[in-house]
């Protein structure tokens, strides 16, 4: 019987083992199967933007809303992101940017931007920072490079009621178009096109300039049939000299933006008015031109309605 029994105890010893031990091997090789597939969700862990520098320039966005229409080739000045707030994150059609501003510095210090557009500041920058130098020695303007500035989504901004670019609502496929061949937010096209023709295609200006967007009639080679006010030719046209006017500045668009004005580096206030009492009155540079671009019309929000700027030098000359 002693065989038997440690027979027995055997058995049993080997039947409880493999009891406490059913499924270690199968639930081991689970675990290991989880861990393995978490590696790849580690990898797409999000990672901070990567800082992009641009020696000797101080600008810096401080938003990651998409901008419609704005995949510029110009080198960005420095710039970090952060994310947007919960309200959109997006252009939208309202008259006021989201939350979103630019913050950068020039020779006259930081921008001192505001979310909301007020008579002499804005999302952009106020009109200190814009014109940095006109009430001095000369205008001297801060280093901010297109991808920079806040602007609305042209294509959301005419479905607002309250918006001033109904009258370009007709055009808005030829500014997407060509915003987007020549790296041109689509605003800043039909922004010129406000303040240049109130978007009349059929505009013809004192010196001949014509169409929307009021090309020089040098520019007029290669108009179907001759006519230069035809829309298309005329926003491509004009997309183009903008463009090639951005490069020519070495990407600053405050530079680019107000040399299409007449602007000029050193205008001073009484450069800008020498015309105010000559027989051609409007040929003085409008000393709010800037904040009503960028703080206005970039804005969907009509500049002369709400009589943004501080100079009003034009105000003087006849109607």
């Amino acid at each position: 019987m002693r065989l038997p029994a440690a027979l027995l105890t055997v058995f049993l010893t080997l039947a409880l083992a493999n009891a406490s031990n059913p499924r270690d091997h199968s639930l081991g090789a689970r675990h290991s199967r989880i861990a393995s597939r978490m590696s790849p969700l580690e990898k797409k862990a999000p990672q901070k933007r990567c800082v992009r520098r641009d020696k000797g320039s101080k600008a810096k966005v401080t938003s990651t809303a998409k901008k419609e229409h704005t995949s510029v080739k110009a080198s960005p000045s420095e710039a970090t992101f952060s994310p947007p707030s919960k309200d959109d994150g997006k252009p939208s059609g309202n008259a006021s940017s989201g939350g979103k501003i630019l913050v950068a510095s020039g020779k006259c210090g930081g921008s001192n931007a505001v979310a909301k557009t007020t008579k002499d500041n804005g999302p952009n920058g106020s009109i200190g920072f814009l014109n940095c130098g006109v009430d001095g020695s000369g205008w001297n303007p801060p280093p901010v490079q297109i991808d920079d500035v806040i602007v609305k989504s042209l294509s959301e901004a005419v479905q607002s009621p309250s918006s001033p670019f109904h009258a370009c609502k007709s055009y808005v496929p030829l500014f997407n178009q060509y915003g987007d061949k020549y790296g041109i937010p689509a605003i800043f096209l039909a922004s010129f096109a406000m303040q240049e023709s109130s978007c009349n295609p059929n505009t013809v200006g004192g010196g001949g300039e014509q169409g929307l967007m009021q090309i020089t009639k040098d520019k007029c080679d290669g108009a179907p049939g001759g006519d230069c006010k035809d829309p298309d030719f005329n926003i491509r046209t004009g997309a183009k000299f903008f463009a090639d006017t951005l490069k020519s500045a070495g990407g600053n668009v405050l530079k680019a933006v107000a040399f299409y004005n007449g602007w000029y580096e050193g205008l001073t206030i009484d450069k800008a008015t020498a015309a105010r009492h000559s027989s051609c009155c409007r040929c003085q540079q409008n000393l709010d031109y800037l904040h009503q671009f960028f703080n206005g019309w970039c804005q969907n929000i009509d500049a002369y309605d709400r009589k943004l700027g501080k100079y009003f030098n034009l105000d003087t000359c006849p109607t």
